[in-house]
């Protein structure tokens, strides 16, 4: 009557890595530099979690010389499900230019009452998460039909408000989706703290006041793992499951981590 099924390691089972495709969404904007190096290092510390990681790099341009999605979009002899060779670029994170595929994917993505990324599913089912990092307009419509909360990294000052205000616009104007907004912290001062929650502050007024919707907010100094490792998780409990229908992530799976770890700020 007392064995309840539960153990000191049941915490830890909810977050064995399952057999579907998960899909985390990133937005990608002028601060390339400081944005592009918090991606690699979520992702680096997503896959210490047990999940392997693949990036579709909107970013990227697909070449002759480096394919990428659209090469497998367009491929029909890649359809039974052959490994891109990414030659001497390969590394232990798959990362695959996919400007133009995901442009195209975007651009179809009105035609159909589904998600366009399921289309993707049969060529990356062997990864634990997919990762796709491109700019808010090609996002938005391939974020119709999914659950998945999208990550706006800010950039410093009035211009990273406006740009991350813009990007939030397109999103919402596409998909109705709320998105969760990180402000980085280089120094992890307390002046540099306290004006990126001012500037937080200022950018969820304002989309309340324009896009009808609350706004996730939070502060991450890069140079501590654990905040970088508290953004990873974040990014897992927002993400979709590819599995026929991108639904959210079940919201147990992530009940049982200290508050610091799941909350917003």
């Amino acid at each position: 009557m007392l064995d309840l099924g539960f153990h000191q390691a049941a915490g830890l089972h909810s977050f064995t890595p399952q057999a579907e495709l998960r899909m985390l969404a990133v937005v990608s904007q002028g601060n390339a530099g400081s944005g592009l190096e918090t991606l690699w290092q979520i992702c680096a510390s997503l896959q210490r979690l047990g999940y392997p990681v693949v990036v579709l790099d909107g970013t990227a341009q697909e070449t002759d010389n480096s394919p990428g999605l659209l090469h497998l979009l367009q491929h029909a002899s890649w359809n039974d499900g052959a490994q891109l060779n990414l030659g001497a670029t390969a590394s232990s994170l798959a990362v695959i230019p996919a400007a133009k595929g995901l442009q195209h994917l975007s651009r179809k993505a009105g035609d159909t009452t589904r998600s366009p990324m399921e289309n993707l599913l049969p060529y990356f089912r062997t990864y634990g998460l997919m990762v796709i990092h491109a700019p808010a307009s090609t996002l938005g419509p391939l974020l119709t039909h999914t659950a998945t909360v999208p990550l706006v990294v800010m950039g410093g000052g009035s211009a990273g408000v406006m740009t991350s205000y813009k990007s939030l616009k397109q999103i919402a104007l596409h998909t109705g989706l709320p998105c969760m907004v990180a402000a980085l912290l280089h120094s992890n001062t307390a002046t540099e703290r306290h004006k990126a929650q001012s500037q937080l502050m200022a950018l969820q007024a304002c989309a309340e006041r324009h896009l009808g919707g609350p706004v996730r907010t939070t502060t991450i100094a890069t140079q501590n793992p654990q905040e970088l490792q508290r953004l990873a998780l974040q990014l897992l409990e927002n993400a979709g499951t590819m599995n026929g229908s991108l639904s959210a992530l079940p919201s147990s799976t992530l009940a049982d981590m200290p508050a610091h770890f799941v909350r917003s700020h």
